[in-house]
C-alpha cells in the first residue's frame, strides 16, 4: 500500500465488514474514529468541513447521491452507532438519527472549547479525545472525555481524564484503545465509565487511529497501518505491517 486512496479503501472494507452495535451486522461501520465518511446500514455517509453527503449503496455498484445536509463549521469526524451519527467538530460533537438515511436529523450537540476531537460511542456513553498542537485553536487541552448519551438529545460530560497528546480511539467492550500519536497507545479499563484507569501504556506503539474488533487492533502509524492482537490484554502481539509511504 503506497497512496492514501487504498489506505482508505482498507478502512472501507474494515467498515462493511465489521459492525457497529452491540452485535455485528451486515451493512454497519466500525471505521477509525477519525474517519470522514462511514457506512450505516445501506447508506455511505460523507463529510466535509461543512455538510454531510448521503450515497444509497445498496446496490454496490451503481451508488446513488442522496440528500446533503448542511452542520455548520469546523466538521472533522463521523461514527455510526445504533442508527445515529455522532460527529465531531471543533467546537462539539453533533448527534444525528438516521432514520431517514437520505436525511438525518439533527437530534443532540455536546459542546466544548474549541479543538480536535475524534469520537466514538458505546452503549450508554461517548468517549471524545481533545488534543493541542493542531489548527484547532486550542494550544493547552490534551485530554479524554466520557460523555453520558443515554439522553441523546442532551448529553452530558460524566468525567475528563488528562492525556498526553491524544488522536484516535477506539472501543471494544470494558476497553478503550486511546492513540496518543507519538506519545504511544494507551488500553483503558472502561468498565466504569466515571472511573476509567490505565491498564497498559505502550510508549513504542505509535498511534494515530485505532479500530478494534474481535481481538484485533488495527493502527494507522505516521509509517503504515498495524495488525496486532490483543488477547493477551498484558501484550499485544504484531501480526502484520503494512509500509504507507507520506
Amino acid at each position: 500500500m503506497k497512496n492514501l486512496s487504498q489506505f482508505l479503501l482498507l478502512l472501507l472494507l474494515v467498515s462493511c465488514q465489521a459492525g457497529s452495535s452491540d452485535s455485528p451486522s451486515p451493512g454497519s461501520g466500525v471505521g477509525g474514529s477519525t474517519a470522514r465518511f462511514t457506512i450505516s446500514g445501506n447508506t455511505l455517509y460523507t463529510i466535509s468541513n461543512t455538510t454531510m453527503q448521503s450515497y444509497n449503496i445498496s446496490v454496490s455498484s451503481d451508488p446513488k447521491p442522496g440528500g446533503k445536509t448542511a452542520l455548520g463549521t469546523g466538521i472533522e469526524t463521523i461514527f455510526p452507532y445504533r442508527g445515529n451519527l455522532f460527529i465531531g467538530t471543533q467546537t462539539g460533537m453533533l448527534i444525528y438519527n438516521t432514520t431517514t438515511p437520505n436525511s438525518p436529523q439533527r437530534i443532540g450537540f455536546y459542546s466544548h472549547i474549541q479543538s480536535c476531537d475524534p469520537v466514538v460511542a458505546q452503549g450508554n456513553y461517548a468517549y471524545v479525545t481533545l488534543r493541542s498542537g493542531t489548527p484547532c485553536r486550542n494550544a493547552s487541552i490534551n485530554s479524554l472525555d466520557v460523555v453520558d448519551i443515554s439522553n441523546l438529545s442532551s448529553p452530558k460530560l460524566i468525567k475528563s481524564y488528562p492525556m498526553t497528546n491524544p488522536h484516535g480511539l477506539g472501543v471494544d467492550g470494558t476497553v478503550l484503545f486511546v492513540g496518543e500519536g507519538e506519545a504511544g497507545l494507551r488500553v483503558m479499563d472502561i468498565s466504569d465509565p466515571a472511573n476509567v484507569r490505565q491498564l497498559q501504556y505502550f510508549d513504542s506503539t505509535r498511534a494515530f487511529d485505532v479500530i478494534p474488533y474481535k481481538k484485533q487492533l488495527l493502527v494507522t502509524g505516521p509509517d503504515g497501518i498495524y495488525q496486532y492482537s490483543y488477547a493477551d490484554m498484558k501484550q499485544l502481539k504484531l501480526l502484520s505491517k503494512i509500509p504507507v509511504q507520506p
